[in-house]
């Protein structure tokens, strides 16, 4: 939310400087962002009048101007603009000045032989603006050496403040004025909106055929108007801020929005067709070209302004071109509406169009203000386009319902922890626009957010000022403090660190997405659509963190950056239960795991990387890995023969693999890519007690290794194999690995050698023969009850 100062001060009385008005906004709520003052780049450049301009006798392009910059001494000036003549006034930089747009100083020089104590500016050196053909040529009567700032509008400071979803009624000028009045810093100007007598019976009329949507419609029927350029000060005001001046009509609809969060529109009557613009459900493929230049296809679900000829408008977010208003408008129809907050930010949502009207109407405008807001415009038009009006035509109910609220003063001190006096509370609850009669307070029309006595508390501790609340220490409730994090918080941090130490790079996506994604990624079900969402394609809660991985590495992909290891840890959702919400870490690998370099081609990113990353981290949560299955039953956006999933017995810990080549091509993405997901929370809590294993536990004995080959069967896996093995000695044997698979010439078919190294690590004494042999023989047998034996 953007204004000048002077735009505050149309709505407050006060003499509190820019500094303190700054600190108290952000004191109450309203945090002040940025304060920019446009004309600070411009100290010490003036309004100059050139009063003689004839041609350079040694250039044809340049002038030599005598320009009077009220120092009470012509100053003889070189300018190369074609503009430049007698009696104009310009904007005049001294010599000593920083020039904005080369931030360089001026220095007085010698051109051509002739001397030049200055310069004229144009719009692109003072970063005004990309003209460049001429210097600025001002329309004033302020006098010479009057500060340039003051003379291009450039004096007045625009603040800018952060407004929370629940503030609609500070979305205009008036409500920040409100607030700033209620804190003691200024008083508030009363609005004028008496009525604007009639002239005539309106041929127009509004209405609404759908109350639900749109409770009360207010239309006005003004002929005669002359839509001209706006007043430079409402041109001003409006620049300031960023927006660009149209015409004086469509200006002065965009003044109220701002100044009092009271959008309205402004049809040309000559292009309405029949007597009624009224409020109605848009039908299915129901289309509007709107004034952004877009034309957008509507649903049942929307809201239109239409007339008999069809939709004008989207209600609420915008207007429609087939009925704006031009320079040969003469006759208008002024509406001025309420429009339901849910179906304006659905509607917008959908369609997506960020509006400042939707923006208001989404956070709830003042239903109390929509005639006094209609008198407003209407006396502006009359002041600055001219015309009569016609009465007010009404469509729906202008009933505003009164909301009360059941206040105990003591709640202030029980609820915020400060001793506001009585007194002192219902002096800011009445600032703030609150009817206070004993322990009851009627809420403002214009605060939709003050619903329950908790509210009341938080404006007064507001106004009254939170840098008053005490700190006060929490109680001691143990003799011994607590560790700060459980132990499922603690594994989510320990998967976190395990990840980032592979090389993975953390992200944080939305825990939405949209809902055909969602079908492909495990399903969507009807109670996990969300009903208000942030975004058309954030629709649905997500039963996986590997959609949006996946698109963020598509994202890096097009940016030139293909190869991108990206992890998250984060919520899924099953459904709309307490417990229907699961934990995971989701890892994406995309193009290759490590670059090709001088001794080696590039590893490209495939299951067994993916399935290193996810044992890593079962492993630092204390998983037992070594007692994990896997199995060839991965979910069906994995690609079926490049994928598994982890088990401890039947309760699935991972899955992972490389992507199914449909949903790569869904997603837009080039392969190769793998990914793999872990329920960091189903793993079984580690049953060591006491300390943790220290860092360095080396036994003082020499491991022995051995390698056995071993013929199996095609079908045995090695899992099953190596898991047999260990099995044979669980105290001697300490690792198992497999270091060749062949078949071929000397193989009978249907078999397969396994080749399988076993370390043996002795912490009571070194081994003997014997004792290895014996072990070995053990790990024999062990295989043997797999069909395996050893190969000669």
């Amino acid at each position: 939310m953007k204004f000048t100062l002077s735009w505050l001060k149309r709505h407050l009385d006060t003499s509190a400087s820019l500094d303190a008005l700054s600190e108290r906004l952000t004191a109450i709520g309203l945090e002040v962002e940025a304060i920019e003052d446009r004309g600070a780049a411009l100290d010490g450049f003036v309004v100059a009048e050139v009063k003689e301009a004839k041609q350079h006798p040694n250039a044809d392009r340049l002038r030599v101007c005598k320009v009077d910059a009220g120092t009470g001494t012509l100053l003889n000036v070189v300018c190369g603009a074609p503009n430049a003549r007698a009696g104009m006034k310009a904007v005049f930089a001294p010599s000593g000045v920083v020039i904005p747009a080369t931030k360089k100083k001026l220095e007085k020089g010698v051109i051509r032989g002739e001397e030049s104590n200055g310069m004229l500016c144009s719009s692109r050196e003072l970063e005004l603006g990309d003209d460049h053909d001429g210097i600025i040529d001002l329309v004033t009567d302020l006098p010479p050496g009057t500060p340039a700032a003051a003379a291009l509008g450039l004096e007045d400071p625009v603040l800018e403040i952060a407004l929370t979803p629940n503030r609609g009624d500070c979305a205009g000028v008036l409500g920040v004025a409100r607030d700033l009045a209620a804190a003691g810093l200024g008083t508030l100007k009363k609005l004028d909106a008496k009525p604007v007598p009639a002239a005539f019976k309106s041929t127009i009329s509004a209405g609404t055929d759908d109350e639900q949507a749109c409770p009360l419609f207010l239309g006005r029927h003004i002929r005669g108007v002359k839509n001209g350029p706006s007043p430079a000060w409402l041109q001003d005001s409006l620049r300031a801020i960023g927006l660009r001046p149209i015409s004086a009509l469509v200006d002065i609809t965009n003044f109220f929005t701002l100044d009092a969060a009271r959008p309205l529109h402004v049809f040309d009557a000559a292009r309405l067709t029949g007597d009624r613009v009224f409020a109605r459900r848009a039908k299915d493929g129901e289309t509007v070209a709107a004034l952004n230049g877009k034309t957008y296809e509507l649903t049942a679900e929307m809201t239109v302004i239409a007339d008999a000829s069809g939709a004008l408008g989207i209600a609420g977010i915008m207007g429609g071109e087939s009925t704006s208003v031009s320079e040969t408008t003469t006759d208008v129809f002024v509406e001025c509406a309420l429009f339901d907050p849910v179906r304006t930010a659905a509607t917008g949502r959908s369609l997506q169009i960020m509006s400042d009207a939707r923006y208001r109407f989404e956070r709830g405008v003042d239903p109390a203000f929509v005639r006094p807001g209609l008198e407003l415009a209407t006396q502006m038009i009359l002041d600055l386009c001219g015309g009569t009006p016609s009465e007010i035509t009404v469509g729906g109910r202008e009933d505003v319902p009164v909301r009360t609220i059941a206040f105990r003063p003591e709640r202030v001190l029980g609820l915020g922890g400060v001793d506001v006096p009585v007194a002192r509370q219902h002096e800011i609850l009445t600032a703030l626009g609150c009817k206070v009669a004993g322990t009851t307070v009627t809420v403002p029309s214009w605060r939709p957010d003050l619903s329950i006595e908790a509210d009341l508390v938080e404006e007064v501790l507001r106004i009254e000022g939170y840098d008053k609340i005490p700190s006060v220490m929490l109680p001691r409730l143990h003799a011994v403090t607590r560790t700060a994090l459980d132990n499922t918080q603690r594994r989510a941090v320990v998967a976190r660190r395990a990840l980032a130490l592979r090389g993975l790079s953390e992200a944080v996506t939305w825990s939405f997405l949209d809902r055909a994604t969602a079908e492909t990624f495990g399903g969507a079900p009807a109670e996990l659509r969300l009903v208000n969402p942030i975004a058309a394609d954030l629709d649905q809660l997500r039963p996986s963190v590997l959609p949006n991985l996946l698109r963020a590495a598509s994202r890096n992909a097009a940016r030139g950056f293909a190869d991108a290891g990206l992890f998250e840890v984060g919520p899924v959702y099953r459904d709309a239960s307490p417990t229907g919400q699961d934990r995971v870490a989701a890892i994406v690998r995309a193009g290759s795991v490590r670059p090709r370099w001088w001794r080696g081609k590039a590893e490209a990113a495939d299951l067994f990387a993916v399935k290193g990353d996810a044992l890593a981290v079962l492993a630092a949560i204390g998983a037992p890995t070594a007692n994990l299955s896997v199995t060839a039953d991965a979910p069906a956006w994995f690609h079926p023969g490049r994928s598994g999933t982890l088990r401890l017995g039947p309760t699935v810990l991972a899955v992972f693999g490389e992507l199914h080549p449909t949903v790569m091509e869904a997603l837009e993405l080039e392969g190769p890519v793998a990914a793999a997901e872990l329920w960091i929370d189903r793993a079984p809590a580690s049953k060591k007690k006491g300390t943790a294993t220290p860092l360095l536990a080396l036994s003082p004995f020499q491991p022995v290794r051995r390698d056995f080959a071993f013929l199996v069967d095609d079908g045995v896996t090695s899992e099953a194999l190596l898991k047999a093995v260990r099995q044979a000695d669980k105290d001697l044997i300490v690792e198992t690995s497999l270091f060749d698979v062949y078949q071929g010439t000397n193989v009978p078919a249907g078999k397969k050698s396994m080749a399988v190294e076993v370390v043996l690590q002795p912490v009571r004494a070194t081994l003997t023969d014997a004792e290895i042999e014996a072990i070995a023989a053990k790990v024999v047998a062990a295989a043997a009850k797999l069909g395996a034996t050893l190969r000669s």
